[in-house]
């Protein structure tokens, strides 16, 4: 005979598992939709020193909890972040971080899952380098084409630092991993 299957414990579970990387999700992009209306220079915002951890985020958890939870971490963290943004920053910000963050984030999702099997810092690399490309040029071009900005040398920069971070994240990805993988002093 069949289980019955309690579907609310199912899906508090389900929650409870991403909540951690979902709040990481959203407290990174609302502060990085804050962050980017401050230039640091012509080629540099705030928020490109801040973004490049949602990659983070996202590769661990589809190493750890799989693309369907990866996947369910974006778009939970999606809604939330464009929400909390359009109140933070602005909604123009708030809808071209959010398209952005969606194409970028799915994207990588499914170039890490493609890649997963390989030597353990290719995946995160490549999809946070492709990830990265696509978001910044999507967020770039809606948000702040059509204003005084330098908007086209901002996101050159801001690109540039962000690949520069993807490489520096592979030590935090790699001990991440390493301690989530590590046995419970308890034995359970």
């Amino acid at each position: 005979m069949l289980a019955r299957v309690d579907l609310p414990v199912v899906r508090k579970m389900s929650l409870r598992s991403i909540a951690l990387p979902v709040g990481a999700m959203v407290v990174v992009v609302a502060v990085s939709n804050v962050l980017v209306q401050f230039p640091i220079n012509d080629w540099l915002t705030w928020g490109a020193l801040t973004y490049p951890v949602s990659f983070l985020v996202t590769d661990l958890t589809t190493r750890l909890q799989g693309p369907t939870r990866a996947r369910r971490v974006v778009l939970v963290g999606f809604v939330l972040a464009v929400l909390l943004s359009i109140w933070l920053a602005t909604p123009r910000i708030a809808l071209a971080s959010g398209t952005a963050f969606l194409a970028g984030q799915l994207l990588d999702i499914a170039v890490f899952q493609r890649l997963r099997a390989g030597s353990w810092w290719r995946a995160p690399l490549v999809s946070s380098t492709v990830g990265s490309i696509v978001d910044t040029g999507l967020f770039f071009s809606l948000a702040f084409a059509g204003t005084e900005l330098p908007w086209v040398t901002l996101a050159l920069g801001d690109l540039a630092v962000k690949l520069a971070l993807a490489v520096l994240a592979l030590g935090p990805f790699r001990a991440a991993l390493r301690l989530m993988a590590a046995p419970h002093p308890s034995g359970t």
